[in-house]
């Protein structure tokens, strides 16, 4: 009998680049190339190829390859400051040989874990989730990069991951700002003031403003209480008041993630 091919194999594939080759006992396979982390081929039980590879697919680096099944991260196409569909798919990964139990494994499956170690530059545009704004979810808002274009937030809390600069409109009493690396949440309570504007430079602003460190947008987010879409307006004799109040505290766990929900409705 011939000898069984082994179901995790480990090669050299075109122009000497590492890939993984999983093999099903019944004969269907998988093959992963390090380069990008890149599914190239998947093929049947029959042996018939079910992906798409281009016959021009460059197997070069840095240059991703065209077809079969990329990782687009941390952005899909141009939805982003980054290069498109982002840096992963041209990175190398590496195989993790201290795995997490596969929640499906059994002795006929072969299955592989790849883990990608960022870089000193893969750092500085990595998305971060330290810091979400609570509060202002469903709410309509002005968009000053698209020229004060009217949108609708969909997200459940804003996050960050490239520029922003928005102007909420009728917001309420009270906004979240959760900081989940200090473990604290800053709350801010107005009155007077029906808007909110959140903003951040990111990267490539932060480097072109003469008075702020090309870094600082990392540990900065601007989140003020306005009156934008409606100039408050006094005539002779009236008063208006307007009242902006921060506070800061310890933020509870639930589930793993930060609980703003007491300061949010206390």
């Amino acid at each position: 009998m011939a000898e069984e091919k082994p179901l995790v194999e480990i090669s050299k594939g075109l122009n000497g680049l590492e890939k993984i080759v999983l093999r099903q006992v019944r004969g269907s396979s998988t093959e992963v190339y390090l380069h990008g982390g890149h599914v190239t081929s998947w093929k049947n039980d029959h042996g018939e190829e079910l992906l798409f590879l281009s016959s021009k697919a460059i197997f070069k680096p840095p240059k991703p390859i065209r077809g079969g099944i990329p990782i687009c991260f941390p952005q899909f196409g141009g939805h982003g400051n980054l290069d498109q569909h982002g840096f992963a798919r041209n990175r190398v990964w590496s195989i993790d040989t201290d795995p997490p139990p596969f929640p499906t494994a059994s002795a006929n499956k072969a299955f592989v874990d790849l883990i990608l170690k960022p870089s000193e530059e893969d750092l500085k545009i990595w998305p971060h989730s330290e810091v979400r704004v609570e509060g202002l979810e469903t709410l309509d808002y002005l968009d000053n990069l698209k020229e004060k274009e009217r949108f609708t937030e969909q997200g459940d809390a804003i996050t960050f991951e490239s520029e922003v600069d928005k102007i909420y409109l009728s917001t309420p009493t009270k906004i979240a700002i959760l900081d989940h690396e200090k473990k604290r949440t800053f709350v801010l309570r107005k009155d007077g003031l029906p808007d909110a504007v959140v903003w951040n430079p990111w990267e490539k602003k932060a480097k072109s403003m003469v008075d702020f460190g090309d870094d600082e947008y990392k540990h900065m987010l601007c989140v003020e209480a306005a009156a934008v879409e409606k100039a408050i307006t006094l005539k002779s004799g009236e008063e208006w008041k307007g009242r902006l109040e921060l506070s800061a505290v310890p933020s509870s766990y639930r589930s793993g993630q930060l609980d703003p929900q007491r300061v949010l409705q206390g």
